[in-house]
């Protein structure tokens, strides 16, 4: 797996002040002088919402397509739903959406802590396909924090599994 981040390029301390061209400049940037090899893929991570990273993208690079991440809640499916139009007005199809902290599973009982279920009524809403839900687990952060993703140090995991699941319905949407 390959990576770059923004997050390489400047000290741990630095906040991102950037306006609109100052961010694009950066994208096109990375997408033109990273030396990938070999990419089967590329999967570009984009803040939430519908701004200047997610137009130029759209603009500047072929996109197979975009999979909508939200959380349950109301607030975070707004924008769902706001990225979802922006992406049908730009012509990128939508793959799907992801419901993310969908769920704490503790032993026999499951919490929904930012309610459950938002992302897929959107999703049948917007007549999008619904991908799958991730639940809360804080082997998913402790993998972030020592560079071992859930899906390499426990694959066996019912975490991996919804991982490994939404993977393959990308897949078989591109």
């Amino acid at each position: 797996l390959q990576a770059m981040s923004i997050g390489f390029l400047i000290e741990e301390d630095t906040p991102m002040i950037w306006r609109g061209p100052m961010v694009t400049q950066m994208l096109d940037q990375m997408l033109q002088q990273t030396q990938w090899s070999d990419l089967d893929y590329l999967i570009v991570d984009l803040p939430p919402g519908t701004g200047d990273i997610q137009l130029t993208l759209a603009q500047k690079v072929p996109v197979s397509g975009a999979v909508i991440v939200t959380t349950p809640q109301d607030i975070a499916l707004l924008d769902a739903r706001k990225a979802i139009k922006m992406f049908e007005k730009v012509e990128i199809p939508v793959l799907g959406i992801v419901e993310n902290m969908s769920y704490l599973q503790n032993g026999d009982q499951v919490i929904d802590i930012f309610g459950r279920g938002g992302g897929k009524a959107i999703a049948e809403k917007l007549e999008v396909p619904f991908l799958g839900e991730i639940p809360i687990d804080p082997e998913i952060r402790k993998g972030g924090d020592t560079g071992q993703p859930i899906v390499f140090a426990n694959p066996d995991s019912p975490t991996s599994k919804a991982f490994q699941d939404i993977a393959n319905r990308v897949l078989e949407k591109i």
